[in-house]
Parts: structure tokens; sequence; C-alpha cells
């Protein structure tokens, strides 16, 4: 069985260290995930106003989000927490209230950052946003990848092998958690 997995990128920067780590687990993901990414950069910023009669740009981000089995968030790390635009996104899908298409969803996030500690206190405020949505999030193993000059090529390759060895691991148990949370369909 294949399952659909939208990815998130927590960036808007099309040159985002965090969209080439995406395009690296596009590579390394098992044959079994088909990886597709839902894009945040139109959404307006969220406001209640608009719960009423959503605009389009954030009715096409649910249905997105809706017709997929899983998310991966792939987020940097801004001033020790996630990207403003990340929040945005979140805050559009949970919303309005009862009406979520995030309750229930499994959920796997990673990212990457120059820093020595790459994006683990990024992660630890999205784990408490996503719990609070309702999302099972993959526990372990916790993926922070310090980004060094070199680490992937343009195509996405990752050039450190075990960096790629670890990366695919993550995959491997991201897969096996959606296993956990998605049934398989019933033979007919």
């Amino acid at each position: 069985m294949t399952y659909n997995v939208g990815y998130i990128v927590g960036s808007l920067s099309r040159d985002s260290i965090n969209r080439r780590l995406a395009l690296a687990l596009r590579h390394l993901a098992p044959v079994e995930l088909d990886l597709v990414e839902i894009p945040i950069d139109a959404l307006p910023l969220y406001n209640r106003d608009h719960d009423a009669s959503y605009p389009s740009a954030a009715e096409e981000f649910k249905d997105a989000i809706t017709s997929v089995d899983a998310i991966l968030f792939i987020t940097p790390e801004y001033n020790r927490s996630i990207p403003g635009v990340l929040k945005n996104a979140i805050d559009w899908a949970s919303r309005p209230r009862g009406s979520s298409v995030l309750d229930g969803k499994p959920a796997a996030m990673i990212g990457t950052s120059p820093g020595s500690i790459s994006t683990a206190v990024a992660q630890q405020h999205l784990k408490t946003i996503l719990a609070y949505a309702n999302m099972p999030v993959l526990g372990q193993p916790e993926a922070y990848i310090q980004f060094t000059q070199g680490l992937t090529d343009e195509e996405g390759t990752v050039t450190v092998p075990s960096t790629a060895q670890f990366l695919s691991e993550y995959m491997e148990a991201f897969l096996a958690h959606i296993r956990h949370h998605v049934p398989a369909p019933q033979a007919k």
C-alpha cells in the first residue's frame, strides 16, 4: 500500500535549507510513501472573521491536507520557535472550531539549521501545538539536522553517508507510525 504524505516546509524562501532537506527526504523515503508538498505561501494571515467564508487559498490548503494520509512538517527555527508562517498555516487548518483537518492525522517533524542544536527548540514548540490539534506525532527518532555546506547537492542527494542512513531510517520509522494510525484498505 502507498501512503500519500503531504509535507509542509515552514519557510517561504525558495532557497531554504529546509526545502533542500525536503527534497532529500523525497529521495530517501521508502517506496510506500508518496511525498507531495502542501504549499503555505498563498495563505493570508489567519483571522477568525473569515471563518464563515474561507478564502480560496485556505480552502485549497485544507483540501490538500484532507487528501493525504499523513503530514511531515519540515521546519526551520526562528527565535527559538517555529516560523510565524507555519503557525499561521496550522491555524488555518484547525479552524473554524470543530472543522479541523488535522484531527487524528499522523504527523512527524524534522528540521535543519546551521546551529549545533539545529531545530530542537522549534520542534518542541511544534509538538505542543500538534498535540493540541490532536495529531499523533512520531516520538522517536527525533531529527535535528545540523546543516553544513555540502550536506546535500542541488538535486537533493545527501552527500554524508551517515546522515543519509539516519534520514532513511527516520523515514522508515515515519512509515511505521503511519501504518499504526492509518488502517489498510479492506479487500473487496
